[in-house]
């Protein structure tokens, strides 16, 4: 991918700085690392330090006091929080993507949900849930789960198809069910605690209730690739999940980052039992620390690359291809699995050093397994993209919204 020394007009952001204060976090979340993991959520002051460097508004609208970051600079970011805690980076990209349908809301109503210092929203993917049409808004009863970082957040969404007054779902003309994604106070809803994990134990991902909630029109946006963006920014011709995509692959690239750096330090003085030298000494871990250096260097490049030559080829023809699509698809799935990979050599090759809690091994490695399993994670992407590659149809679904 060609590289470029400037944005495209109009589209400056400080992205050095948010990249600085996450760095400059760093040391504070692994110090609360340990708190993060028994608690199962974040606490409060790193959930205040995080707002304080405006890390939840990264993809956000300048309109409403966001920094409406490039998605390869928003990554970085992520990735550079992951490296010290995988669950933090995991709630920034889940609260960050659901920053972006403020472009899509009537400006007042944006303002009302996400100014404010705590303007913050968690959702989970559609659950068993229905919203019938009544005069002004919507009746919706149901239950979603998985919605990380809902312990701190002060509004919910929930996405849904659309039913009529007769209870029969709205259709779009292909004959496809209408789907909105509708928004409310945290306030209305009962929570259940299921988030009892292996990995990603601090996103407090639980699962929460309404019914029969009256949610205005107003506070609800069309889940469709025919939903135009209020906000002019170029950030908005990318979807929400083009970003909750490459977001987790960043989770997942600085998990393996920091995994495979405190192996290399754990290599220079860890004499494995039985053995006369170091394990830097040893020829197998040579080359498994060269090719996990490439991997990650690799799955990184493709990945950021591939956003940035995106971002200036939107810029110019003002759209997002399938093209455009599948490659961010692609380089998400790929990335995520080969920090997986990356992870799993260097705890392997860490011995019985990395089993244990004190050691910077055993969570990392239940972090990126657990973000494997997620559906950004799913194996089953590299089916739909080679579906594409190949000039056929997808089955999978790509990217809506």
């Amino acid at each position: 991918m060609s590289s470029r020394s400037r944005e495209p007009q109009g589209a400056e952001t400080p992205d050095l700085d948010y990249l600085r204060w996450a760095q400059e976090l760093g040391p504070e979340l692994e110090t609360a690392a340990e708190e993060i993991e028994r608690r199962r959520e974040l606490p409060e002051v790193i959930v205040e330090a995080l707002i304080d460097r405006g890390l939840f508004r990264l993809l956000l609208a300048r309109a409403f006091g966001g920094a409406e970051l490039r998605p390869a600079a928003y990554v970085a970011v992520i990735e550079e929080v992951a490296k010290h805690d995988a669950s933090v980076a995991w709630c920034l990209g889940q609260a960050c993507g659901c920053t972006m349908t403020a472009a899509y809301l009537d400006p007042e109503v944006a303002r009302e949900i996400f100014d404010g210092k705590r303007g913050i929203v968690a959702w989970g993917p559609p659950g068993p849930a229905e919203a019938r049409a009544v005069p002004g808004g919507y009746r919706l009863t149901g239950t979603w789960s998985f919605a990380s970082g809902s312990h701190h957040a002060t509004w919910l969404g929930a996405h849904v198809v659309i039913l009529d007054t007769g209870g029969t779902p709205q259709l779009r003309p292909d004959g496809s069910p209408v789907m909105r994604t509708l928004l409310f106070p945290k306030a209305s809803a009962k929570f259940t605690d299921i988030w009892h994990v292996l990995g990603l134990r601090g996103t407090g991902s639980d699962s929460y209730t309404v019914t029969d909630l009256f949610v205005p029109e107003k506070c609800t946006v069309l889940r469709d690739t025919a939903a135009k963006p209020r906000q002019p920014g170029l950030l908005y011709a990318f979807s929400s999940s083009n970003m909750y995509a490459s977001g987790f692959a960043g989770v997942a690239l600085g998990i393996a980052r920091s995994t495979l750096d405190a192996f290399v330090e754990l290599a220079r003085d860890k004499i494995p039992r039985g053995a006369k030298r170091t394990l830097r000494d040893n020829n197998v871990v040579q080359a498994q620390v060269s090719q996990s250096e490439a991997r990650l260097c690799a799955a990184r490049s493709f990945l950021l690359g591939s956003l940035d030559e995106i971002w200036w080829e939107v810029s110019r023809s003002g759209r997002l291809s399938m093209d455009h699509n599948t490659t961010i698809r692609l380089a998400s799935t790929w990335a995520i699995h080969q920090a997986r990979e990356v992870v799993d050599a260097a705890y392997h090759a860490a011995g019985a050093t990395a089993i244990f809690e004190s050691n910077p091994f055993e969570r990392r490695f239940r972090d990126i397994h657990t973000v494997v399993q997620q559906y950004q994670g799913r194996q089953a992407h590299f089916e739909t993209v080679g579906q594409a590659l190949l000039g056929l149809e997808p089955e999978g679904a790509m990217f809506t919204f």
